[in-house]
């Protein structure tokens, strides 16, 4: 099912989209259609060069983590739990001894400073991890992580067998409850939140978003129009996000747990 998922994910996303059309031109041009499988491989050629720039990524970027901005700390509420998503940072494995942290790894030192505010006694990291060869999971990296931070190990509580963000949410929702916790503060990713959060209030939780690792400044760079990867890839995550929650608000009700 995770392949699966990862293959419709990589369809979805420009490159995909833009891959599957040339492929579809192709087969066209195969059959003698030559205009219509020119015009096809044009329009997926500029599909994929729109995406690849910054204006358009950031622009799509920014509609997502414009529901979420940052929010100072004194106007944020208190909770019985803050509970911190993985995709923050690799595990260690055989050829390397430390976690790698990557860009999401805000989401762990932001959660370290809500506990440092007294916004909730307990912190926990939610997160598996798809390598096979990592030698430990997310959340135990992430909990190393919180630990030379300064957060007491008493304060914290990891969730080790979540693998996407359905998982996560299921997941941690069962050990909150097994505490009396209904009420948390989410961290995740900007772009990431309002598909996070609309998962985790499915498991009848009271959530409320704390949103960080926010990826859209005030530019666009120099040459907003020429193309890069990053912007690619940015895009891909934000398609991602947007079919997601999508494919979510338009379960029938009786799908959503609890």
């Amino acid at each position: 099912m995770l392949l699966l998922n990862s293959f419709i994910t990589f369809l979805i996303a420009p490159l995909g989209t833009a891959l599957l059309a040339w492929a579809l031109a192709a087969v066209l041009s195969l059959k003698g259609r030559k205009r219509s499988a020119r015009v096809l491989a044009v329009g997926a050629f500029v599909w994929l060069w729109c995406w690849s720039t910054p204006l358009a990524s950031h622009w799509v970027r920014g509609q997502l983590e414009a529901l979420y901005p940052p929010m100072p700390m004194a106007g944020l509420p208190t909770a019985q739990a803050v509970v911190v998503l993985g995709g923050t940072m690799d595990p260690s494995d055989a050829l390397r001894p430390w976690p790698n942290l990557g860009q999401a790894a805000d989401r762990v030192w932001h959660a370290s400073r809500l506990f440092a505010s007294g916004k909730a006694p307990v912190v926990m990291l939610s997160g598996g991890s798809d390598l096979t060869e990592a030698s430990e999971l997310e959340a135990l990296s992430m909990r190393q992580f919180m630990l030379d931070l300064g957060v007491p190990a008493a304060a914290l509580l990891t969730e080790e067998l979540s693998r996407n963000t359905r998982q996560n949410a299921e997941m941690s929702a069962k050990l909150l409850r097994e505490r009396g916790i209904h009420k948390i503060l989410l961290v995740t990713s900007a772009l990431h939140m309002r598909r996070a959060v609309k998962l985790f209030e499915q498991q009848g939780l009271e959530v409320h978003a704390v949103a960080t690792d926010h990826e859209v400044g005030t530019s666009n760079g120099r040459w907003p129009w020429l193309p890069d990867a990053n912007s690619l890839d940015g895009s891909a995550r934000a398609f991602k996000e947007i079919v997601a929650h999508w494919t979510l608000a338009n379960q029938p009700s009786s799908s959503s747990s609890r």
